[in-house]
């Protein structure tokens, strides 16, 4: 399976484990449980299934790549960084095109 592309929702009800994922029932709550684990940071699941569920996908998808291909000793704590990071440039060009637009 490439990484680099969106899951379909066959493709995670395929691997949907009903003993082992039997608390999660939404789409974004299985990503950010998948998203604490690849970051191995399962201590903050809760954060990433909030984060999921609150920040635009494209967001988390950018800051997910960054911390893939770097070599960090927290990838949890880049990961949150980059997000940051994200959302302050998304919401500088956000301002930028709405000044533009008056």
């Amino acid at each position: 399976m490439d990484k680099n592309k969106p899951q379909s929702l066959g493709d995670i009800l395929k691997r949907f484990d009903p003993l082992k994922d039997k608390y999660i029932s939404k789409e974004f709550q299985k990503y950010g449980y998948d998203l604490a684990m690849e970051l191995g940071d399962p201590e903050h699941k809760a954060l990433y299934i909030k984060m999921a569920k609150e920040v635009p996908r494209p967001i988390l998808e950018k800051a997910r790549y960054f911390v893939k291909d770097a070599k960090a000793r927290s990838r949890g704590r880049l990961f949150m960084w980059k997000v940051k990071e994200l959302k302050s440039l998304n919401q500088k060009v956000d301002k930028k095109a709405s000044s533009v637009l008056r």
